[in-house]
């Protein structure tokens, strides 16, 4: 199981998809056009390094259907903080599928989409449905969407381990066009989870006197539910010269006490026909969860117990820098266009309440754990 989080991960990695989607539903109801997506990916940071491709093909029947599917891969090689403070470190692999079918009639869209997910420890199955509707002109849209997910979670050589988690996500999104040049709209999401939800392999540490250290660990413990909330708003201004200004503020909260909230900026610049820049900046932070903390005064302190350190209080900055690049192919008939992207972006974890035990020192004075990571994304398009 990847220590890194899936809620790290998604907004590492599912944060460029989501922004795109975004934007897309800010025009008129369109099936996506003919194209294959090459992507490879990379995350580099805290003793954790996660690779990998991705592929996608999308393909239309008769302008009122779309069918894709996407394989996407994730080579982990973990020595984080997690890992060496109570474990050793590992490799392993994870490989997704997904296939999805959009229908496309008059102004409405409805697509449906199934996922798969598998690793030496972790399998997860995704089904989603999702409704978008243009009004007035089709300068207001609204999108709706539900997904339904049944995880299996295990454990490396205990092929006895088994329990499920189970999530239910509801989504909705309300767009408006403003002006020619300006585009602003809102999403709302709840997710519900039940079932194993934390990792496995995660301890907290407690003072126990009887150990050289000062301390020892039991295994984390979880409430076996939890939902939460997020509110989004963002819009987009095009400025004369055919650059854009995009910005972005989300605040989140969940039945754990976890309180969060980010804001981002951002800007595209043209340069000739065929070239484009984007620049951002993005600040996340958050509270801790009710039951965390990162040195118990005893063994089964309390009910609940997580030291998790994305449960913990913590904040992070990140700045990006994006190049695409796109050319036309009028020579050729199979293909209409290529499109050659790279993006880059640097990240700083900063932890308020989690302290690097790797340091000698007095217990529960360790100086509080930071680090940075590095996200790299080359993409390949091409339409047909």
């Amino acid at each position: 199981m990847v220590v890194i989080s899936k809620r790290q991960k998604a907004l590492i990695f599912g944060g460029l998809v989501v922004s795109v989607s975004f934007f897309n539903q800010l025009f008129a109801a369109v099936l996506p056009e003919d194209r294959a997506d090459i992507l490879y990916h990379k995350f580099d940071g805290g003793g954790v390094v996660i690779d990998g491709p991705s592929i996608l093909i999308r393909k239309s029947i008769k302008d009122t259907v779309s069918i894709s599917a996407n394989y996407y891969v994730d080579n982990v090689s973990s020595a984080s903080i997690d890992v060496v403070t109570t474990a050793s470190a590992y490799i392993e692999q994870r490989v997704e599928k997904s296939m999805s079918v959009e229908y496309l009639r008059d102004k409405t869209v409805l697509s449906i989409n199934y996922g798969m997910s598998d690793e030496n420890d972790y399998s997860a199955r995704t089904a989603s449905f999702n409704f978008t509707q243009d009004f007035f002109g089709d300068l207001t849209t609204i999108s709706a969407g539900y997904s339904q997910g049944w995880d299996v979670v295990g454990k490396r050589d205990e092929p006895e381990f088994k329990f499920d988690a189970s999530r239910k996500q509801y989504r909705f999104g309300l767009s408006q066009i403003l002006t020619k040049n300006s585009l602003v709209g809102i999403s709302w999401e709840t997710i519900s989870d039940a079932g194993f939800l934390n990792n496995p392999y995660r301890s907290v540490r407690y003072i126990d006197p009887t150990t050289a250290v000062g301390y020892s660990f039991q295994a984390e413990l979880y409430p076996e539910t939890r939902t939460s909330d997020a509110l989004s708003v963002r819009g987009m201004y095009y400025l004369p010269y055919r650059a854009a200004i995009k910005a972005e503020a989300r605040i989140f909260s969940d039945t754990w006490g976890v309180e969060a909230k980010n804001y981002e900026i951002g800007y595209t610049h043209p340069i000739g026909e065929e070239w484009i820049l984007d620049f951002k900046i993005r600040h996340y932070e958050q509270t801790q969860a009710d039951f965390y903390s990162d040195l118990y005064n005893r063994i089964d302190a309390q009910n609940f117990l997580a030291r998790d350190k994305e449960m913990s209080a913590f904040s992070d900055d990140s700045v990006g820098l994006a190049v695409s690049y796109e050319h036309e192919l009028l020579e050729w008939e199979a293909f209409d266009k290529f499109s050659i992207n790279l993006s880059v972006d640097y990240i700083q974890f900063d932890y308020e309440n989690f302290r690097d035990i790797r340091e000698n020192t007095v217990v529960g004075q360790e100086p509080f754990y930071s680090f940075d990571a590095t996200v790299t994304r080359l993409f390949f398009s091409i339409w047909y």
